[in-house]
């Protein structure tokens, strides 16, 4: 076995690890009570499938230099399909984050439909703040300080990370609370911003507002690049691996 293959065995057992964790997770009883009913009630467009129900790991490469952290599974979507940023319809911020990856090289296909619609992701892990939907969007401080610690196991696992993308304030601030636990605390603290940045010797964080519909003024898919992983704020060159696209919104 070779070096790099050792390392993504070691990566990918480590994110199975958390991930049977997050799926067996009940810590929250109000997310998990919404959840639930969200499943047995149903979406008329959906009522002949069976949702998933359940907390939401996150989904992509174990050798990921960039980790895309977003607010919680949309209840209809990834607490229906099992998968982040999946399932929430035509030109719903599955399809809006995969098309942006898609055209940099990071995804092989545009749309994010189903957990087993082929999607696979290059150098990219996307992962949410909150495991399970919660109602009207909202989750809890405490529901949100419950679930950071998952993230930080998977932050653990991913041996090659070097940028965060922060999609929305309540992932910007999930990651600068985890920053703190662990010794980490920046002054000024860094406000949320759309193109943001917080970097640090060893990591470097983006601010950007989350691709959903209620966020998003702009012009889906409108061009541009953020700086390529290690070299932050250098641009990169679009279509390539180490050049991601902008979310503009």
């Amino acid at each position: 076995m070779t070096r790099q293959s050792a390392r993504l065995h070691s990566a990918a057992a480590a994110l199975d690890a958390v991930r049977a964790r997050i799926v067996d997770c009940e810590q929250c009883p109000r997310l998990r009570a919404y959840c639930r009913e969200v499943a047995r009630v149903k979406r008329a467009a959906y009522r002949d499938e069976e949702y998933w129900g359940r907390p939401v790991p996150g989904m992509g490469d174990p050798l990921a230099r960039i980790l895309i952290l977003g607010l919680a599974p949309a209840a209809h979507g990834g607490n229906r399909t099992g998968r982040v940023f999946t399932g929430d319809g035509t030109g719903g911020s599955g399809d809006f984050l995969m098309a942006a990856l898609h055209r940099a090289g990071y995804a092989n296909i545009p749309t994010s439909t189903s957990a087993d619609d082929g999607l696979m992701l290059r150098d990219v892990y996307i992962a949410a703040s909150v495991r399970c939907a919660p109602p009207d969007n909202k989750p809890t401080p405490q529901e949100i300080a419950t679930c950071l610690g998952y993230v930080e196991e998977e932050i653990q696992a991913l041996v090659r990370l070097e940028v965060v993308v922060a999609l929305g304030k309540i992932a910007w601030d999930a990651w600068l609370a985890i920053l703190g636990r662990h010794g980490a605390r920046p002054k000024p603290r860094p406000v949320f911003g759309h193109g943001h940045r917080m970097g640090f010797d060893w990591l470097d964080a983006r601010g950007m507002r989350g691709p959903s519909a209620s966020s998003t003024p702009g012009t889906p898919g409108a061009p541009g690049t953020m700086g390529t992983p290690g070299t932050p704020g250098t641009p990169g060159t679009p279509g390539t691996p180490g050049a991601l696209y902008h979310i503009w919104i």
